[in-house]
């Protein structure tokens, strides 16, 4: 009981004794004092009982060894505690943190980043003060990527990385940045569970019609490569597995934690083992108890709408976890990058560079409730796709267009994200990369913003002829190009936040805190609303709003619930020397 991490609740073994034949002997001697038995059927009922405490001693063996990796046998972790965040500082990595065969473990280079930008541009010349300032790039104030684990992570690493026993499926939904977060939290489930993890499955997207494959998007063999010590993946269920029993869950909480997890999956063992346990026993041999046991032991999770299901706030480890995930294992597959970087040293070879991440797609404008600035002609249009599916509107469904716009939940159009760019300080002259879908009104959505910055180009536009025909209709491998370009980006800014804003947030910050500018739309709306204010002004208004948000390392622990992949300080980053560069 000097274990802060043991709770009031019984080990399992105690329920079973409360069914074994040792408490119905006794129970039975008290009910019937007068009747006495024979000496045969005294010994009997003695070895009977003998016989059957053994068994339940051994159910209930295997039964809590899975839970208590990293605890006391009989306990469950309570919600309000943590892993152990012992941590090996020094110039020496962890070998859970790399796994490449031949490299030396001891000199990390950024080879090993799943995907490293090119450099960011020196700023020299007859430039003004104002655009001096857009370029320059923020204050790291020392953070490096430092991925080291702590022993206890390491040592459960031995069994969990050769688990071949029970297998954890996912199917990810939604777009390319949507699927990459599923990802993330399906291998540190995997984790939890201490579950061998199948090749995540990509559902068919319903809005684009991407039939992608995992392996169509990812590097596979580096997937398996960089994970290999932490969790065990296969590409398939071996066929040991094919016809197990699958326990299949698809409505999941929000924010639930690896308590929740683990209560959750080892309730459903102990309530089908009392479910079955009198029939097999009074039917069938105890050898069929066994067997019903290894089934369990043996068995196939899987977990459908698994998107921001798992708690933001993690034990250190599975936080460093997810980040190395993210930003280490979930390479780019060859071509994809191949050609990604192709494009963005077409952009990068002429000098400095802004990606934005224009949200002007006609599903976005449907589920947002926003009108596109386009016009009655194009509301119109967005206004009776949501009238005849009113479930594609998110977020908080009584509100109007007026009290969405003042609230910020709205994109900014193509006419204000110009205007921020040049409060900012963007020239003229500046060179613009466009991420994004194909924009709902075409080429009349971006030409406010054309206008105001010629230079502005798109993958379409930078690639040769043919290069993107193998991704015709694949906008999956169309965003993984976009997500390439804009990391090597000098600047980034999103027009709506979103998944790919929140990832290349925290994947700049790792990569050497590239510059990244969120508009604060809440705050900046007013303003744009106001005919009366001069451009001069409106720009003094706009960086002050800006000066503290320029991709600074903003710790997590200030904001918590903030997802650790898009501000990845103080767990995956830190000031002591055990960077990767």
């Amino acid at each position: 009981m000097k274990n802060p991490f043991i709770t009031v609740t019984p080990c399992p073994f105690f329920y079973l004794l409360s069914f074994s034949p040792y408490a119905s002997s006794f129970f039975l001697k008290k009910k019937h004092k007068s009747q006495k038995l024979c000496t045969t059927e005294k010994i009997s009922l003695f070895i009977f009982s003998f016989l059957i405490s053994i068994t339940f001693l051994v159910i209930s063996f295997l039964l809590i060894i899975p839970i208590s990796q990293n605890s006391t046998t009989c306990t469950l972790i309570s919600p309000t505690s943590s892993f152990s965040t012992t941590s090996l500082h020094g110039p020496v990595f962890s070998a859970s943190l790399f796994s490449t065969g031949s490299d030396n473990e001891n000199e990390p280079s950024p080879s090993k980043i799943a995907m490293v930008p090119l450099p960011v541009h020196a700023i020299s010349g007859n430039v003004s003060e104002e655009e001096r300032a857009l370029w320059n790039q923020p204050d790291g104030e020392g953070y490096k990527p430092c991925l080291d684990f702590s022993i206890e992570y390491r040592k459960a690493s031995a069994k969990i990385s050769k688990e071949k026993r029970r297998f954890l499926m996912v199917v990810a939904s939604g777009g390319l940045n949507q699927q990459r977060n599923q990802i993330v939290d399906a291998v540190v489930i995997a984790r939890i569970l201490e579950a061998a993890l199948v090749m995540p499955v990509l559902q068919v997207n319903l809005i684009w019609g991407d039939d992608s494959e995992f392996s169509d998007i990812f590097d596979v063999t580096h997937f398996k490569r960089i994970l290999k010590v932490d969790v065990r993946i296969v590409s398939s269920l071996p066929s040991t597995h094919l016809m197990s029993r699958q326990t299949v869950e698809n409505k999941i909480p929000h924010s639930v934690s690896p308590h929740w997890i683990r209560s959750r999956f080892f309730r459903q063992v102990m309530a089908l083992i009392f479910e079955f346990y009198f029939p097999l026993l009074q039917e069938e041999p105890l050898f069929k108890i066994f067997w019903f046991i290894q089934l369990k032991e043996e068995g196939v999770l899987v977990l459908k709408g698994l998107d921001s299901k798992l708690s933001k706030n993690l034990p250190a480890d599975l936080q460093k976890l997810r980040c190395k995930v993210a930003f280490h294992a979930l390479r780019f597959a060859a071509p994809i990058r191949e050609l990604g970087d192709r494009l963005a040293r077409r952009m990068w070879i002429e000098g400095p560079y802004i990606a934005l991440h224009l949200r002007l797609e006609k599903d976005v404008w449907v589920r947002t409730g926003c009108l596109t600035g386009l016009g009655p002609e194009y509301d119109n249009v967005i206004a009776k796709i949501r009238q005849s599916q009113p479930e594609y509107l998110t977020g908080r469904l009584n509100m109007s267009y007026v009290q969405r716009r003042l609230a910020g939940l709205c994109p900014l159009n193509a006419l204000e994200m110009a205007r921020f760019l040049k409060a900012l300080g963007a020239p003229r002259s500046a060179r613009v990369y466009s991420a994004g879908g194909e924009p709902f009104g075409g080429s009349k959505a971006l030409h406010p913003l054309v206008a105001e910055f010629p230079n502005l180009v798109t993958k379409e536009m930078l690639a040769k002829e043919g290069e993107l025909f193998p991704y015709v209709n694949k906008s999956s491998a169309l965003a993984a190009i976009d997500y390439i370009v804009s990391l090597s980006s000098d600047v980034f800014v999103p027009s709506h936040g979103g998944n790919m804003g929140r990832a290349m947030q925290g994947h700049r910050a790792y990569v050497g805190h590239r510059k990244y500018i969120r508009p604060n739309k809440r705050a900046m709306v007013p303003f744009y609303e106001d005919t009366a204010i001069s451009d001069e002004l409106f720009g003094k208004i706009i960086k002050k709003l800006h000066s503290k948000s320029q991709g600074q390392a903003e710790p997590r622990a200030n904001r918590r619930d903030r997802d650790v992949i898009a501000q990845p300080v103080p767990e995956c980053m830190c000031k002591q020397r055990t960077g990767i560069f």
